[in-house]
């Protein structure tokens, strides 16, 4: 934390909670980025568990693949920005093409670039993305992997996993042949951990799309090339195992999931253990473009700046903190296209975007740890006015929390560089504001505001 975050809150003792539970469930926001279905990284993760349970794997070899498969698409949010450029698509789309892609083929790489080239644009426009994204070739395929695969393992590292964790997120996307990338590494070279972690998630990826026949298929056929062939040996033999598959899609498999954690390997997060994760997760969130790199962790130290003006207790500012960190999570399903676009938005685009509150209070209510703060979290563009979006809230609904959010939020964001602007002096921005205050926003947290800025 920094500025008034800085010191350690002192709240009353609360309830513990597992690691696992809170990132678990925040894996719905690292879905999103990818394009998959809800619960894509939970089924990964119980797959990827079946592999280690009839493998035998040690305990220690079990923790650091579980945690790399909750964590698998930590990095993801870090190349959506290039890809939704180079393709001139929509990043989510472009994502989940690739998942069933088998992109190391060139004709198969041609044909997924031609699809997914500025897809529902006019032929002049598709052959330029497509140029380009042929020019960039096995280079720009390289880059954007490492890019991710590394983002996602330093994020594992800075929660506090292992090397062993991070190293199996690092070679994710390693080919048993040594076509993968990023390091081209063949065979046993690969880590285990990260040979099972790749084939669990392609795994899922055709279970979902194409149904569980076709998932054994593909795994077969990319034997020896993709993926250790001991592994696809080896889920092969549950073909028949129907039940097993059909219990994948079940809606309770966030429980399951959280039972396979290793025993003996169990962490339990205090509050600064919250605090970090949900540091961890406004990085993801603000990785997603270039614009907004410091974006949910100014807007956190602007909204506790004011708690603190209003001095309200530890605890609420604390809470206050994490709403700021998380308030944009579900930015993460929302297309780079638009985040990043510099034209005006059109009244559909504009609708799209005004949907990522809705996706925020869709994620963090599933973690129970952030419960308190989950609802309080999506309402940041709500306005006393009813003005606001998405649901429209008045005065009467939004308590002094979803008023500080608010304020805080548009002020980072008027002082930010965004595509279409510079970033506004810090006069100039609450100038802005003061002009729809008291209306629009609490007038007390905009006096605050000034206060905490020193103006």
């Amino acid at each position: 934390m920094q500025t008034s975050a800085a010191r350690l809150y002192a709240v009353p003792e609360t309830q513990e909670y597992r690691l696992s539970e809170v990132v678990s469930a925040l894996s719905y926001a690292l879905d999103l980025t990818e394009g998959q279905p809800p619960g894509h990284t939970l089924r990964v993760t119980a797959i990827g568990m079946r592999f280690a349970d009839e493998l035998g794997l040690s305990d220690g070899e079990r923790a650091a693949l579980y945690y790399a498969l909750l964590l698998k698409d930590a990095g993801c949010s870090t190349n959506a920005a290039v890809v939704a450029d180079r393709f001139g698509s929509d990043d989510g789309p472009v994502k989940r093409d690739l998942k069933t892609t088998e992109w190391s083929s060139l004709a198969a790489s041609a044909a997924y670039a031609w699809r997914n080239a500025a897809r529902g644009g006019p032929l002049t426009q598709r052959v330029l993305h497509f140029t380009r994204i042929a020019t960039g070739g096995r280079g720009l395929a390289r880059e954007l992997v490492r890019v991710r695969c590394y983002r996602g393992a330093e994020i594992a590292v800075r929660l506090g996993f292992p090397e062993a964790t991070a190293e199996a997120v690092r070679c994710l996307d390693e080919h048993w042949d040594g076509n993968g990338y990023p390091g081209g590494f063949t065979g046993d070279a690969i880590p285990l951990t990260s040979r099972i972690a790749s084939l669990a998630q392609t795994l899922e990826v055709f279970l979902t799309a194409r149904g569980a026949a076709n998932a054994i298929d593909m795994a077969l056929q990319r034997r020896g090339s993709w993926f250790d062939p001991a592994l696809v040996d080896l889920c092969a033999s549950w073909r028949h195992d129907h039940a097993w598959w059909n219990d994948l899609l079940d809606e309770d498999l966030v429980v399951r999931v959280q039972a396979m954690e290793p025993a003996g390997h169990v962490r339990i997060l205090d509050e600064e253990g919250l605090d970090r994760v949900a540091e961890a997760f406004a990085e993801i969130v603000d990785a997603k473009s270039p614009y907004t790199a410091a974006h949910s962790t100014n807007v956190a130290r602007y909204a506790t700046g004011i708690a603190d003006v209003f001095q309200l207790s530890d605890a609420r500012i604390r809470s206050l903190y994490r709403a700021g960190l998380l308030h944009d999570v579900g930015k993460l399903g929302i297309s780079n296209r638009l985040l990043d676009k510099a034209a005006p938005l059109t009244t559909d685009e504009r609708g799209i975007i005004q949907q990522h509150p809705q996706f925020t209070w869709s994620i963090l209510r599933r973690v129970s740890a952030f419960r308190d703060f989950a609802w309080t979290s999506s309402l940041h563009h709500e306005r006393l006015d009813g003005s606001g979006y998405p649901w429209g809230l008045g005065v009467d609904e939004l308590d002094l929390e979803a008023r500080i959010l608010a304020v805080a939020d548009v002020y980072e964001a008027l002082t930010a560089r965004r595509p279409y602007r510079e970033g506004l002096t810090a006069d100039h921005a609450l100038r802005i504001i003061g002009k729809d205050t008291p209306f629009r926003y609490d007038g007390q947290v905009f006096t605050a505001l000034e206060a905490f800025l020193g103006t």
